[in-house]
């Protein structure tokens, strides 16, 4: 008897999965059995981070789910080699491995580790590209190099043919599944072991909610994109980025939905919000053509920036305790939620690295412990680009004015009330610049600048001369 595996990884769903399409399909077509499995790394398990737990914690609702409809998902714990040699020794006859490769990064590396140690066993290994809509080596120039500047990749990408979401029945899926209760029940019993409870407020994320929350958005929110993407105190937002994060939503079908719209009508929200799907493949491509970006400036001549190394700024940046009330609300909100509006992210990126003077990566290390929705490439793209040290950056010397930006985006302040309680009854002239309020002022707000909120860490207008500076000494 032979045996087929599939390997699931952050594709926790059971529809539109390409690694799980073509495993039931084949094990099918040659009347062998077929096991699911998943494998818990101790690089990553070791991680005590909101991101890890959160992560985890939809792993487990993921393979519960799976069991309720009679289907179980074999959980092997240690390195790689230690997961697939207890896979062999319980099941020798395994001829084929399935599952959706990684791009960039650590899992790259492992998947062709993975891809060599099989092979030398005769193991069939059939990989897939899943995780965006193109891939790092689609979207290229005419002469075969890659984009380096998000417009002209867009009009390429645009251009080329989309593939459409791959669906299998629930009784395809459960055919000829083994189901080994005694090992299914050790590696549920490990996952129970590093999995936390989460607080009542978060909200899992399920292949089917998943689903639900695209129709609502494109029902409701997607015709109105354009406008209300960038105002964090509305509800204008997708909210799908967590699930295409660990996979309970596949990005070819948020996109296919949304060109069924289009047909039968039009509007600029849709285009921006495709624009949207389009760089997270952009940021996938550069990262799987520069695999050194998440240490390294993609822009050889930022390598050797003297950032500011002030541990208590970046304490106070982290904890919302600048003295800028849409920064701290933004940070606030990201230690509350796990998520933080992508505008915000915006702006505490670049008062971290323009205001503060202060290295990308540890803003990037910080947001890839804090985000439920944590994507390595978008997230690396988007430190480089507010650090102005990447590919298609913000050119150096445009800093983001914090004010401004709280002004234009949070007019009312009606975001930072939320996050920063202590401004709630701060009146709108001082919402944004709390520090000109007078000693009247400040006590019938009942805020008194410097006890119940921190006065500024720094004076913007000096920071971003000398961001400047800092940045034309190495040209």
């Amino acid at each position: 008897m032979t045996l087929s595996v599939m390997w699931f990884r952050r594709d926790f769903r059971l529809q539109d999965n390409t690694a799980l399409y073509h495993a039931i399909n084949e094990a099918q077509y040659r009347k062998e059995p077929l096991l699911f499995m998943y494998h818990l790394d101790p690089k990553f398990t070791g991680n005590d981070t909101p991101n890890h737990r959160f992560f985890f914690d939809a792993l487990n609702q993921f393979i519960k789910n799976c069991e309720a409809k009679g289907i179980l998902v074999h959980v092997f714990e240690g390195t790689w080699k230690d997961a697939f040699s207890q896979l062999l020794d319980h099941f020798p006859e395994m001829t084929s491995l399935y599952f959706n490769k990684d791009e960039v990064g650590e899992g790259q590396k492992r998947d062709k580790e993975v891809e060599r140690y099989l092979s030398r066993r005769n193991i069939r290994v059939c990989s897939y590209e899943d995780y965006n809509i193109h891939h790092a080596n689609e979207v290229k120039k005419l002469d075969n190099s890659i984009y380096k500047v998000f417009t002209p990749y867009f009009k390429k990408w645009l251009a080329l043919p989309k593939k459409e979401p791959r669906i299998v029945s629930r009784e395809t899926t459960q055919y000829n599944l083994i189901k080994n209760e005694e090992l299914y029940n050790k590696g549920m019993k490990t996952l129970s072991r590093i999995t936390n409870s989460m607080p009542a407020s978060v909200i899992l994320p399920q292949e089917d909610n998943a689903l639900e929350l695209l129709q609502s958005f494109l029902e409701e929110k997607v015709d109105h994109y354009d406008r209300f993407r960038d105002l964090p105190a509305v509800d204008g937002t997708s909210r799908l980025s967590v699930h295409l994060r660990t996979g309970t939503l596949s990005a070819r079908t948020v996109l296919y939905y949304i060109q069924e719209k289009q047909q039968k009508s039009y509007s600029t929200g849709m285009d921006t919000f495709i624009k949207e799907l389009a760089w997270r493949d952009f940021y996938n491509m550069i990262h799987h053509h520069f695999p050194e970006s998440k240490t390294k400036e993609i822009d050889a001549k930022y390598q050797q920036l003297d950032w500011n190394n002030d541990e208590f700024l970046l304490q106070k940046w982290k904890e919302g305790k600048t003295g800028f009330p849409i920064v701290d609300a933004g940070m606030r909100q990201l230690i509350q939620e796990g998520w933080m509006h992508n505008r915000i992210r915006m702006i505490t990126a670049s008062f971290l690295t323009k205001d503060l003077l202060m290295d990308w990566r540890l803003g990037e290390l910080y947001f890839e412990e804090m985000l439920h929705d944590y994507d390595e490439s978008s997230n690396i793209g988007g430190w480089q680009w507010a650090a102005s040290v990447g590919t298609d950056a913000v050119p150096y010397f445009r800093v983001f004015n914090p004010i401004t930006q709280s002004t234009r985006f949070d007019h009312g302040g009606e975001y930072i009330k939320k996050y920063v309680p202590e401004l709630r009854s701060v009146p709108e002239t001082y919402i944004h610049e709390p520090w000109k309020m007078n000693i009247a002022d400040q006590e019938k707000a009942d805020c008194k600048i410097g006890r119940d909120y921190p006065e500024p860490i720094v004076d913007h207008s000096l920071q971003r001369k000398r961001a400047i500076q800092m940045f034309k000494e190495l040209k």
